[in-house]
């Protein structure tokens, strides 16, 4: 069965760094956009990054551009998240997904991850 495998979370002081990864199993993902979304307490889920796979094209949300870097490693059928800067806003569960269209629309997403903790101390 398809399983997406979050890690790289933890605990980080305001403008260090972290990496996500998150580690895809189960199908072919070649013809799949993978995205990161996060979700803050007491708030909605939110959008964050997406890679097509096959291409390589991305697009961040804005507040994060500049500061966040989406990639894959097509042999290791992982997608990453480098999140540089980081504010105590960033401070959210960081979900990793997977669909076959290009979106920010988190309902256009087939498979999700478990996700992974980050939190950003002032």
């Amino acid at each position: 069965q398809v399983q997406l495998v979050e890690s790289g979370g933890g605990l980080v002081q305001a403008e260090n760094s972290l990496r996500l990864s998150c580690a895809a199993s189960g199908r072919s993902f070649s013809s799949y956009a993978m995205g990161w979304f996060r979700q803050a307490p007491g708030k909605e889920r939110e959008f964050v990054a997406a890679i097509a796979w096959s291409s390589g094209t991305t697009f961040y949300k804005d507040s994060v551009k500049g500061r966040f870097t989406i990639s894959r490693d097509n042999a290791k059928n992982t997608v990453y998240l480098q999140m540089n800067s980081l504010k105590p806003e960033d401070t959210a569960v960081y979900y990793c997904a997977a669909g076959t269209l290009l979106t920010a629309n988190d309902r256009r997403y087939d498979y999700w991850g478990q996700g992974t903790q980050v939190t950003v101390s002032s």
